[in-house]
């Protein structure tokens, strides 16, 4: 079997996605994502001008070989566009294997380790009130895990703040919005929230929450500590990791539970975070993380140390990835935990797939490669627009991280 061709479907059904096409002498095809949010033209200009060229007449089979020559071979190695031109090419080629051996992609990966992938989903809302509301409306969809956010008393237009009537979309198209932030009326606030959840839910529930890198060490050592009455499943990327060493103070001060790691995109990111224990699970995404090929190689790194795999799944990642991760969380022994965030119906539409969500856990399916394709017909129909995630400020107009 030879690679013949391989091109790219830039689409937007609701949002923007690249998706990555490779095409084979034997009528199979393989997909794979190349979505990097904000950012899309970036990936789809590298893998078209340097990445596409380079893979005609090769075997599809070479995961590894393949791998290794567009991360080694390029010399300017890692950084997000470069690592998610390689997942795409690296997905696509798994796709291949599994269809060509008629056998769904988890197979190769080592088998079933589970007989399902537990998920999680996001509530939100603007005050804790409505957060409450949203998380009882998951728990009645069967969700046995979810993550809570709450609009700050104070704050205007804060993280994970939905807008009325519509699910939470950080991502707009037009120039960057901004939002607000204030990490003193944060730090006092979110207790509150947990402590309403609990009172109201129970203990049963798996609760997480996302610092979204707001916090610097001892302001998230706080936060920790603060919510430790509250048993959450995990806090999730409490301060930037840029600085491995930060988390170290972090961990002295709180048994809560630490995930970090959406904007990793190697190993090398996550290495001391791993290999000192400073960290309980591990978020790099396959997409931005170099594929199936990598994210499992990190997985069993991983495992050595106590780390537990919860692969970001937000909305800005196309179906193609979150059914690669499923079948990735399906076989690894070290599963945790895997995001879920719903993609509108048109995404699904033009994203057909066989994966599936039944009382708190979902499954890739079992049809040969991925278990999804694409309508390339629909797709043609939502051009891409450009869209930005927000740029976020402090209440006196500092630029933060968002």
């Amino acid at each position: 079997m030879k690679i013949t061709a391989a091109r790219l479907i830039v689409c937007s059904p609701d949002r923007n996605f690249v998706t990555l096409k490779i095409e084979t002498d034997e009528g199979i095809y393989g997909l794979g994502d190349a979505t990097l949010n904000g950012r899309e033209l970036a990936v789809a200009a590298y893998l078209e001008e340097h990445v596409l060229p380079c893979l005609i007449g090769r075997d599809p089979f070479q995961t590894e070989e393949i791998w290794q020559y567009f991360y080694r071979g390029a010399y300017w190695r890692r950084g997000p566009v470069t690592m998610t031109a390689i997942a795409a090419v690296d997905v696509a080629l798994w796709d291949i294997k599994g269809k060509a051996l008629n056998t769904p992609v988890y197979n190769l990966l080592g088998g079933k380790s589970r007989d399902g992938v537990m998920v999680y989903t996001h509530a939100n809302g603007a005050d804790i009130s409505e957060a409450l509301d949203s998380v009882q409306k998951y728990m009645a969809e069967g969700y046995i895990a979810v993550r809570a956010q709450a609009g700050v008393p104070g704050v205007a237009s804060s993280y994970g703040v939905p807008k009325p009537g519509k699910a939470y979309e950080p991502a707009e198209r037009g120039l960057p919005s901004e939002t607000l932030w204030s990490t003193e009326k944060y730090l006092n606030f979110v207790p509150k929230l947990f402590e309403k959840l609990r009172v109201e839910l129970g203990d049963d529930v798996h609760l997480l929450h996302d610092l979204h890198h707001r916090l610097t060490p001892i302001e998230a050592a706080r936060v920790g500590k603060s919510l430790e009455p509250y048993h959450l499943f995990w806090m999730e990327d409490p301060c930037p990791a840029e600085l491995q060493e930060s988390f170290e103070l972090i961990r002295r001060h709180t048994t809560t539970p630490i995930a970090t790691g959406e904007v990793f995109n190697s190993i090398w990111d996550s290495h001391d975070l791993i290999r000192k224990q400073l960290i309980d699970y591990i978020r790099m995404t396959i997409v931005h993380g170099g594929g199936i090929t990598h994210a499992k190689k990190t997985a069993e790194f991983a495992s050595l140390y106590h780390v537990r795999t919860g692969f970001h799944g937000a909305t800005d990642l196309s179906p193609v990835t979150m059914a690669a991760a499923l079948h990735l969380g399906l076989s690894v022994h070290n599963f945790g935990i895997q995001e879920h965030m719903h993609h509108s119906p048109l995404t699904d539409e033009v994203f057909p797939h066989n994966y599936t969500f039944q009382a708190g856990y979902m499954h890739p399916g079992d049809a040969p490669g991925l278990g999804v394709d694409i309508d390339e017909l629909l797709a043609a129909k939502y051009p891409y627009q450009r869209a930005y995630l927000p740029v976020a400020r402090k209440l006196d107009g500092t630029i933060t991280d968002w």
